[in-house]
């Protein structure tokens, strides 16, 4: 069965030659992404992007008492260890591979293309964007995870480990712990053979930022280290 392409809103340039696909976190929906997307959508320098901001499905949250709320898949609990929402994960990963098949088929080349999420999106971004068969220009994490990490290796594309990821973290954030990004990371680099950024400042490899004095949410520190990296794996000139 051919997956359903999510419902989204967009910040659309007259000529865009990039495109970044932002995914929400739990409980939010892409209006709530507006806000981060318009910031950059702002700079001259990144006019030449498309922003498309999907909406995660409605569905009982387990951690909720199943009570019903916007979610990319099921959360068991906060501890994430245990049985895991497989079913949700791909069925998700398959709707946003869906929309980056629609960009590519819209003539945007899949190099010129980033998946970015924040705490549970950043979650799907990482499976997506480990899995799927299009090299993309690049992932970025806000507070993420890598659930289902045994199966995503080995459902990984050959290229995955080539791709360049941002990765930032609040320290403060008592919701998206420490120790399952530093775990995600170690599992990238150590198991699945991703490199950490090189000193010169090229958009290769795992760049990791972490940031202090900020709870749940994305600091304008964190905004500003993004920026920097889309411009160097979104320049406006295709090369």
């Amino acid at each position: 069965m051919v997956p359903n392409i999510p419902s989204y809103i967009k910040i659309d340039s007259s000529s865009h030659s990039a495109t970044i696909i932002l995914l929400h976190g739990l409980g939010n929906s892409g209006r709530g992404m507006y806000a981060t997307a318009n910031l950059f959508h702002q700079d001259p320098a990144l006019q030449h992007i498309k922003w498309i901001l999907p909406h995660a499905p409605v569905r009982p949250l387990t951690l909720n008492g199943n009570r019903k709320m916007s979610a990319w898949f099921d959360v068991y609990n906060l501890q994430f260890d245990g049985e895991e929402d497989e079913a949700g994960m791909f069925e998700s990963i398959a709707s946003i591979d869906q929309l980056i098949d629609q960009e590519v088929a819209s003539g945007i080349n899949p190099s010129r293309i980033v998946l970015a999420g924040f705490m549970q999106g950043g979650a799907l971004t990482l499976l997506t964007g480990l899995t799927t068969h299009k090299k993309l220009a690049g992932l970025a994490i806000l507070s993420g995870r890598l659930p289902i990490a045994q199966k995503a290796k080995q459902m990984a594309s050959a290229h995955a480990s080539s791709l360049p990821i941002f990765w930032g973290y609040n320290l403060a954030d008592p919701l998206a712990k420490f120790a399952l990004n530093q775990g995600a990371i170690r599992f990238l680099t150590e198991e699945m053979g991703f490199p950490t950024a090189p000193a010169t400042g090229e958009a290769k490899g795992i760049e990791f930022h972490g940031y202090q004095g900020l709870g749940t949410g994305i600091s304008q520190e964190e905004l500003h280290d993004l920026g920097v990296w889309l411009k160097k794996v979104l320049p406006t000139r295709v090369s």
